[in-house]
């Protein structure tokens, strides 16, 4: 009874055991670089969101990464990196603070257009305001990029 549930989930073409939901007729997929166009500058971190989407896609689908015309493609720019109070003291002081990147993603998929999507994706990570953000950047940043790469590609590929 297990093998035939199984045979009847694989045989549809859409089911994975990755959690993807990817068309079978779909073969490819261009993920175009992460542009910066926020205010605030980080230099390092268009690259690290575009080589960490890219590290996802390559773990967790079949898909062949091509630099132009992929069944799929997924481009966007971060258009946010702002610093702000996440808890105050009584004294009225900061006692934390928080660092938000906000990523706007489009992906289209030509075989499937109904799949396609604009929108943002924003997260954060909150640091004791007895450091500074240059010495805490770093590991936030990589906090983000990694919550911000698994909403990407759930919404790309998973349709969480």
């Amino acid at each position: 009874m297990a093998a035939a549930v199984l045979l009847s989930l694989s045989s549809c073409g859409i089911y994975s055991f990755s959690g993807t939901s990817i068309q079978p007729d779909v073969n490819s997929i261009t993920i175009n670089y992460i542009e910066y166009r926020a205010l605030r500058v980080n230099p390092s971190l268009s690259n690290e969101l575009t080589e960490a989407i890219r590290n996802q896609f390559r773990r967790m689908t079949r898909l062949e990464q091509v630099d132009m015309d992929g069944d799929m493609e997924l481009s966007g720019e971060i258009t946010g990196y702002d610093i702000s109070t996440a808890a105050v003291t009584a004294d009225e002081v900061a006692a934390r603070n928080k660092l938000t990147v906000t990523v706007k993603i489009r992906f289209t998929d030509k075989k499937h257009p109904e799949e396609d999507f604009d929108k943002s994706f924003s997260a954060f990570a909150e640091y004791d305001s007895t450091n500074t953000i240059d010495a805490v950047e770093s590991s936030l940043c990589a906090e983000i990029v990694e919550k911000l790469v698994e909403d990407i590609f759930n919404a790309a590929v998973a349709q969480w």
